[in-house]
């Protein structure tokens, strides 16, 4: 049987292996950072009337512009946005990969603050474009002096701040991110995949926007949305900067049926969020009752809880795994990561893990 190997793929991507998390019919699945919570009912029925609504003209190729889809998103931004400062792709990954299309590649750069969301190092990669790390503070913090420090060192041509850090759930404060917008000589993204969990009066990134072309800000409505399955990402800024995006994607890249779905969501989108605070609170409760366990939970602005001081995260996950909770190994030593899920789904977690702590905490 043929191997990868035999293949001629270019020599970069030899050895590297896809993307993915475990996928595994479990009775609790914490380990993607998934909104559990499904959508309403009757906004349900009206995302599937409008779909319906699409399917009657599928003979036709969709808006290639998306123009309802971007205006429905500026307004949601708010922020005084218009239509044209808009993109949006096939998840926030799409979106992402269309910046690295733009404005990397060969012999330009791209830096990110380890450890991050892997995707980054991916979409680097399969762009062609160097990923260059740099380090954080203590806690997985990231300060101003620290971030800019890395920015003058490198001189990337892309810099990607994750705002709140996937995996860690740090957030990011808006003096970070404002002294890198600054300081960078080329594009400057911040990724607020779970800025709708952030705590309350949390300023975005978008406030940043007016007078910086280079400043992008990505959203997804894969998770607060509870809209995974849609695949729908998005991001505002500068019109200009928006314009070379559409250099590189792919004809017609948003089906009518992505459009007509997302444009549903859009239009319930208080319902759709009805769910966040009581998400919020479960993450609370997952780092109240990790901490009088003995774990060390670290400060979260998203979805997910990070957690270390676990002797064996192998162990820990497969025992969990047993009583039919998934959570996600990330690759940190010591530490696990888990999505705070529905009530019933927490005091699942919390139960299996305090049967695990009296032998799995580290010294």
């Amino acid at each position: 049987m043929t191997s990868l190997e035999d293949l001629p793929i270019r020599d970069d991507l030899r050895g590297r292996t896809p993307y993915g998390a475990p996928q595994q019919a479990v009775p609790v699945a914490l380990n993607v950072n998934e909104n559990t919570h499904p959508i309403p009912e009757a906004v349900a029925h009206d995302i599937v009337a409008r779909v319906a609504a699409a399917i009657m003209t599928l003979n036709r190729y969709p808006d290639r512009e998306f123009s309802a889809l971007r205006r429905a998103l500026a307004d949601y931004l708010g922020h005084d946005l218009d239509p044209a400062q808009v993109w949006a792709a096939n998840g926030s990954n799409e979106v992402l990969q269309h910046i690295m299309q733009a404005y990397g590649g060969p012999g330009r750069s791209v830096l990110g603050f380890a450890p991050t969301y892997s995707m980054y190092g991916l979409l680097a990669s399969g762009t062609g474009t160097e990923w260059i790390t740099a380090g954080r503070d203590e806690e997985f913090e990231l300060s101003p002096a620290t971030a800019v420090a890395a920015v003058r060192e490198h001189d990337p041509d892309i810099v990607l701040l994750c705002a709140p850090n996937n995996p860690t759930g740090t957030p990011l404060s808006i003096e970070t991110i404002e002294a890198v917008a600054d300081a960078a000589r080329g594009i400057v993204v911040v990724d607020e995949a779970y800025f709708e969990f952030a705590d309350p009066g949390t300023p975005s990134a978008l406030t940043l926007l007016e007078g910086r072309p280079r400043l992008l800000v990505s959203r997804t409505m894969s998770k607060a949305f509870a809209f995974a399955g849609a695949r729908v990402g998005y991001l505002a800024g500068d019109p200009a900067a928006i314009d070379a995006l559409r250099l590189v994607r792919l004809p017609y890249h948003l089906s009518a049926l992505t459009q007509a779905a997302a444009l549903g969501a859009l239009a319930h989108s208080a319902e759709m969020l009805a769910m966040v605070d009581e998400i919020r609170g479960q993450r609370e409760r997952i780092s109240d009752e990790l901490a009088r366990l003995g774990f060390h939970p670290y400060r979260s602005g998203s979805n997910f809880v990070l957690f270390g001081g676990v002797d064996d995260p192998r162990a820990v996950f497969e025992q969990l795994l047993a009583r039919g909770i998934l959570i996600r190994e990330i690759g940190i030593p010591g530490h696990l990561r888990v999505t705070a899920g529905t009530e019933a789904e927490t005091t699942a977690f919390l139960e299996a893990i305090a049967v695990s702590a009296p032998n799995r905490i580290a010294s």
